[in-house]
């Protein structure tokens, strides 16, 4: 479901709400047009998706990370921030599971503004759980691939719909929202799955999710399985991916191309096994390559990503997309100087750190170039000539070269043992490349990583 709404109104009304049954829809942003640079994209005018809503499951599927446990406390601070960013849906457990767990569940439940979604198996005391923990959907799923049903939930395929046909009326008839999802999907017969889809969209199922439980799924062989379903239900339909292969947000992607409405996903992409379908990617990729409005507060990203990775003890890898240490880091001195005169050179143009609350960064270190060095150095209070700046580039390199880290002290001490002029120059209102420095352009911010000890500017 979209609203359309005529643009002068977009101002007034950007933060507005509409509340419909027990999910939020918010009005659509005033569109910001994608500008492709010249090349293989550019040719781009219309986007291949129209909806992208979001699901976060970061506190159910996330929290199933092996060696992760979220506390009470955690999950509430998890639950607002996601609200606070406009989630769309937030699946905070498996109300069935636990005391703690429904406790969890249900105040959450009640504290925020958006849809709250538990899980539940296609069990009566699951269902029921769900049902009394106050959410607005109930998430329920069964078995349907034949390795699943014989060895895990050790039932037949006349069971497995019978059991979900029952499980969606009962949610049906207490007036919640349902979701109903074929555990192993993208592993399931063809004609069985047609067959469990066709008989819960009879019984008034609004919500298919179509999990890829395994990771096995490939965006072409995704992308084809969902246009199938479309032909098999009337619900909404929801994607599942898992990144087993790396492919779960290319999956994701692959499932919007193809008529869903919804992804599943969690925070830096936690989740059983290898993850889940990320939720900086997919929004981002959503946002910044499709110009889809989300409704996500972007500039959140990087916030809720230290969230989690502090409460799930999972650390983000320095290469992750969009949150990782490195996303918008720059140590070459080539990419460095580009960047330094264009970020448009040496990045995507179309996703910045300020759209997602992270800072533009330069390393000093084995690959870093003079113009790097001569701006870390005059940052810093030295007014170097161009020889000095060779000469402490050099020395830079050389220090890296051996795996040493180029903290303030080492570059201060090069700077003094070549004799650098400790005052510092005038600096005109506008910097190299004609900008004010006063823009929001965080390339010009100066700290030392606390972990590493690293210059970055």
């Amino acid at each position: 479901m979209s609203i359309s709404i005529p643009k002068r109104l977009c101002v007034c009304l950007c933060r507005s709400q509409v509340q419909c049954l027990t999910t939020i829809w918010r009005f659509s942003r005033t569109p910001r047009l994608v500008e492709f640079f010249q090349g293989t994209l550019a040719h781009i005018t219309d986007s291949e998706i129209d909806t992208v809503r979001i699901f976060d499951t970061t506190l159910r599927d996330g929290e199933q990370s092996p060696r992760t446990s979220f506390s009470y406390d955690e999950k509430r601070d998890i639950a607002a921030t996601l609200d606070e960013m406009g989630t769309h849906v937030i699946e905070a457990g498996f109300p069935v599971n636990s005391d703690a767990e429904f406790e969890s569940v249900s105040d959450i439940a009640s504290a925020t503004e958006t849809t709250i979604c538990g899980l539940a198996r296609v069990v009566d005391t699951d269902v029921e759980a769900a049902l009394d923990s106050g959410v607005g959907l109930v998430h329920v799923f069964v078995s349907t691939s034949d390795v699943q049903l014989a060895d895990s939930m050790h039932a037949s395929q006349e069971e497995a719909v019978d059991r979900a046909v029952s499980a969606v009326e009962r949610v049906k008839d207490a007036g919640v929202e349902v979701m109903f999802s074929p555990m192993d999907a993208t592993r399931t017969d063809g004609e069985f799955l047609s067959e469990i889809l066709e008989a819960v969209d009879d019984a008034g199922v609004d919500w298919v999710n179509i999990p890829d439980t395994c990771g096995v799924g490939t965006p072409t062989r995704f992308a084809r399985l969902i246009r199938k379903v479309r032909a098999h239900t009337d619900a909404q339909i929801d994607v599942h991916a898992h990144d087993d292969f790396g492919l779960a947000t290319a999956n994701a992607l692959a499932g919007f191309e193809a008529g869903a409405a919804q992804a599943q996903v969690s925070v830096n992409g936690i989740g059983e096994r290898a993850g889940n379908a990320a939720f900086e990617e997919v929004v981002m990729a959503a946002e910044s390559l499709y110009d889809v409005d989300t409704g996500i507060d972007t500039t959140r990203i990087t916030e809720v990503s230290r969230l989690i990775e502090n409460a799930s003890n999972i650390p983000v890898p320095g290469n992750k997309p969009v949150v990782g240490q490195n996303a918008f880091s720059h140590e070459s001195g080539i990419h460095a100087a580009g960047v330094i005169e264009n970020t448009d050179t040496f990045e995507p143009g179309v996703m910045t750190p300020e759209m997602v609350g992270a800072k533009r960064e330069f390393v000093l270190g084995k690959h870093t170039g003079t113009h790097s060095v001569r701006k870390r150095l005059e940052e810093s209070g030295f007014a170097p000539t161009d020889e000095e700046v060779r000469t402490v580039t050099r020395q830079i390199k050389d220090y890296g070269a051996e795996k040493e880290r180029v903290t303030i002290d080492v570059l201060t001490r090069f700077a003094r043992e070549n004799g650098v002029d400790r005052k510092k120059a005038a600096r005109s209102d506008n910097d190299d490349d004609g900008h004010d420095d006063t823009r929001p352009d965080n390339s010009n911010s100066t700290d030392s990583d606390p972990d590493h000890g690293e210059v970055r500017i």
